[in-house]
C-alpha cells in the first residue's frame, strides 16, 4: 500500500466514496505524494514517452508550424508563446531552436509555461535555462495578448467523472472500499450526467471532463480577443462514450487503483467537446486530424531524411531516425491514435498542416 492509498482510505472512511475526478486530482497532484510532484516520469527512464521524447523532429515541426502561424497573422511585435503541461521542457526547447530560423519570432515571444508541479518546473528551468520562461499555475492567468499555444498530452490528464447506465437511470462510478479493504470501484446513487446520450444500452459508460470546457474556453477567448493560434495534440476520439480511464507505469498499462501516486492516470480526450469550446467562441476549428497525417503535411519525411544523413556516421543513427519516424506517424503506433485540433480566427490562413 502506498502512503497516498492509506490517506485516501482514511478519507473515504470519514467522508464517503470519491469521484474519479477527486481521485485523479489527488493521485496526480497531491502536494507530497502526487505522481507529478515526485521524480522524473517522462522518457525511457520514466513511465512513458511522449512524442517530443521520441524525436526532436516533433518539437521542431511544432515550432515551425507556430512560427508560420505568427507570420500569417501579421507578425505581432509581442505575443505569448505558451505550452500547457510542458513535461521536461523538451518540446519547447526543440520548437524554439527550429523557430529561430524565422526572423523576429523568438525575439517577439514571451515564453510562458503552465505547470502545476514544482518538481517539473525545476526540470523545465534546466532544459530552458537560456530562454527565461515564466511559469503560471493555470490557463486563466495567461496574459491578455496574442496567444500562440501548444498543448501536447495535456487534456488527457484532466480529471474525469464517469456515469454508468443502470436500468433506466444513470449512476456515477466512484471509488470506495472493497469488502476486505483496499480501494474498489463502485456505483453511487442515481444521478443524471450532463450530456449523457439520449439512447444507450444497459452498462454503457459516459465520461465527462468537468474542467475541459473552462480550460479550452479560456484559450479560445484569448484568441478571439487578441488573435493567435492554439495547437492541441492528444489521444482520443469525438465523443466521451466508453470507459477509457487508465494507468501507465513502467511503460505498461496498470491497475489505476493499485498504486495511487505512483502511476500516471489519464483518459481519452473528447475532441467533440474540445471543438465545441472553440466554436462557441466564434473561432475556426481545424481537425481533429490524425497526427501522422499532420506531421506528414508539415514535412516530417524530408526532415527525417536530412536528420538521417546528419547521423549516418553514428552506429545505429539511421535506424533510430527511421524508428522515430515510424513511431510518430504509423497508424499502428501514434499516427492514428493521436490527433491534432487547432483554434484560430476564421479570417486568417489555415494553420500549417491543415491545408486541403
Amino acid at each position: 500500500m502506498t502512503e497516498l492509498a492509506r490517506l485516501l482510505e482514511e478519507r473515504i472512511r470519514a467522508a464517503g466514496p470519491l469521484t474519479l475526478a477527486d481521485y485523479m486530482t489527488e493521485c496526480l497532484l497531491h502536494p507530497e505524494h502526487g505522481y507529478y510532484t515526485g521524480g522524473r516520469v517522462f522518457g525511457a527512464s520514466g513511465d512513458f514517452i511522449t512524442a517530443p521524447e521520441v524525436s526532436q523532429m516533433f518539437g521542431e515541426l511544432v515550432g515551425l508550424a507556430l512560427a508560420q502561424g505568427w507570420m500569417d497573422r501579421g507578425q505581432p511585435e509581442r505575443f505569448v508563446l505558451a505550452e500547457l503541461g510542458p513535461g521536461r521542457g523538451t518540446l519547447m526547447a526543440d520548437a524554439l531552436r527550429a523557430a529561430e530560423r524565422v526572423p523576429g519570432f523568438v525575439a517577439a515571444a514571451e515564453i510562458v509555461l503552465v505547470e502545476a508541479s514544482p518538481s517539473l518546473r525545476k526540470v523545465q528551468a534546466e532544459t530552458l535555462a537560456n530562454r527565461f520562461p515564466r511559469w503560471l499555475d493555470s490557463v486563466e492567468q495567461l496574459p491578455e495578448a496574442p496567444l500562440f499555444l501548444i498543448a501536447n498530452e495535456f487534456f488527457d490528464a484532466l480529471p474525469i467523472r464517469q456515469f454508468q447506465r443502470d436500468g433506466e437511470t444513470w449512476r456515477e462510478r466512484v471509488i470506495g472500499l472493497g469488502p476486505e479493504g483496499g480501494l474498489a470501484m463502485g456505483l453511487a446513487d442515481a444521478a443524471p450526467p450532463g450530456g449523457a446520450p439520449r439512447t444507450s444500452e444497459g452498462g454503457d459508460v459516459v465520461e465527462i471532463c468537468p474542467s475541459l470546457p473552462t480550460v479550452a474556453g479560456t484559450i479560445a477567448a484569448r484568441i478571439k480577443d487578441h488573435g493567435g493560434l492554439a495547437l492541441m495534440i492528444d489521444y482520443g476520439a469525438e465523443g466521451g462514450r466508453g470507459d477509457t480511464f487508465q494507468a501507465v507505469q513502467n511503460h505498461a498499462y496498470a491497475d489505476p487503483l493499485a498504486a495511487p501516486g505512483q502511476a500516471d492516470l489519464t483518459a481519452h480526450v473528447d475532441f467533440a467537446a474540445l471543438a465545441r469550446a472553440g466554436e462557441w467562441a466564434g473561432l475556426r476549428v481545424s481537425g481533429p486530424l490524425e497526427q501522422g497525417l499532420w506531421l506528414g503535411s508539415l514535412g516530417i519525411v524530408p526532415r527525417a531524411q536530412a536528420l538521417a544523413r546528419a547521423v549516418s556516421e553514428r552506429p545505429g543513427g539511421i535506424d533510430e531516425v527511421r524508428s522515430a519516424l515510424e513511431r510518430l506517424t504509423d497508424p499502428s503506433q501514434m499516427g492514428s491514435l493521436f490527433k491534432v485540433l487547432a483554434f484560430d480566427r476564421p479570417d486568417a490562413p489555415l494553420p500549417a498542416g491543415f491545408a486541403p
